[in-house]
């Protein structure tokens, strides 16, 4: 039987047209631009890229595609952790997705957050979890990075930044135990709750409880999210292996353009260098930044200019332009699946 839609409904599918017609040229108008402005720098740099060596160019594509997979499969397991058993292969298309609104998107962080947070929602997640598993994520990504770097600065003989490094880990503990304290008694949070929301709406001119039920429920939602020992540690496992596999691209490519000798070490901190320059740049897929800290890195690590311009040159093409490919390629799949569920199950 179908059911008559309200005239004073909106049209739902007739904005998602509108958005559509006003998106996509908008998404080509920018690509174009960035094809444009980056286009004198990457002819320069394809310049210096010599044949790479297929077998080692396919082991590099391996170990990039290894890469993406182990960041799903953290995702993954603190979805698992919440109750949430969601196939494999969404994670990994999300991964995708998100990845590449963030790198190729200005503000493409604030993008991908929210595309993350709608997908997981679609999953199933209630926005508790779905924060939660965003939240993690994303500080457990971080502290990852910050292990590889230490333990390249430790292998080095050099002096890794350990307060850091322990601040990073307390942030995960203190965050993992709250949740869990919070979820089995979720009395404690009402007290403080009270009094944040009284101040914000003193300044509002709302009644002082306003909103305290809306709290209350996304307390009671975090219930779900209960990260085991085990399954926290797996996931600290995954996103360590994220950043490791991806430095293992970087390495090929070296060993895919050249016969130079190679001190892994020195390329390891070359490439946790490159990672945390493309941290502090807004420049869409840190261009520019990251493929300079990557170059003078691996040139202090005793590689020649040239060499490492060429394996720079390969890595990006690998880890930013086929990756990027691929999660737009993901993204205008999931959008088509969703507009068809839509179609599917809204009333004409």
């Amino acid at each position: 039987m179908t059911v008559p839609r309200d005239p004073a409904a909106p049209d739902t599918g007739r904005r998602r047209r509108w958005i559509t017609r006003i998106a996509v040229p908008a998404l080509i108008v920018l690509f174009a631009v960035e094809l444009y402005l980056g286009w004198p720098s990457l002819t320069s740099a394809l310049g210096q890229l010599k044949a790479p060596s297929p077998g080692w160019l396919a082991a590099a594509v391996i170990a990039e595609l290894a890469a993406m997979g182990t960041y799903a499969r953290m995702q993954h397991t603190l979805l698992r952790s919440a109750g949430l058993r969601v196939p494999l292969y969404r994670n990994v298309a999300l991964a995708y997705a998100a990845h590449s609104l963030n790198e190729t998107l200005p503000g493409g962080p604030a993008f991908s957050t929210s595309f993350n947070y709608q997908q997981l929602r679609r999953f199933g997640a209630t926005p508790a979890v779905a924060s939660w598993t965003i939240a993690l994520s994303g500080i457990l990504s971080t502290t990852a990075l910050a292990v590889v770097t230490a333990a390249g600065a430790l292998v080095s003989d050099g002096s890794p930044h350990w307060y850091s490094l322990a601040g990073l880990a307390a942030v995960i503990v203190l965050l993992v135990a709250g949740v869990r304290r919070v979820s089995a008694n979720p009395a404690i949070a009402d007290r403080p709750a009270r009094a944040a929301l009284a101040r914000i709406n003193r300044l509002r001119n709302r009644p002082a409880a306003h909103g305290l039920d809306a709290v209350r429920g996304f307390v009671a939602q975090l219930g779900a999210a209960r990260l085991t020992p085990g399954r926290g540690l797996a996931a600290a496992l995954f996103a360590v292996l994220n950043w490791g596999l991806d430095a293992v691209c970087l390495w090929m490519c070296v060993r895919a353009v050249s016969d130079e000798p190679i001190n892994a070490t020195q390329l390891l901190l070359a490439f946790c260098a490159g990672m945390a320059a493309g941290t502090i740049t807004v420049v869409p897929g840190g261009l520019g930044i990251i493929d300079s800290a990557l170059i003078l890195g691996l040139m202090a690590g005793g590689i020649s200019a040239s060499t490492a311009i060429a394996a720079v040159v390969l890595y990006r093409i690998i880890s930013f332009g086929f990756i990027i490919g691929v999660g737009w390629i993901s993204w205008l799949i999931m959008r088509r699946r969703h507009r068809r569920y839509l179609e599917a199950t809204v009333p004409a």
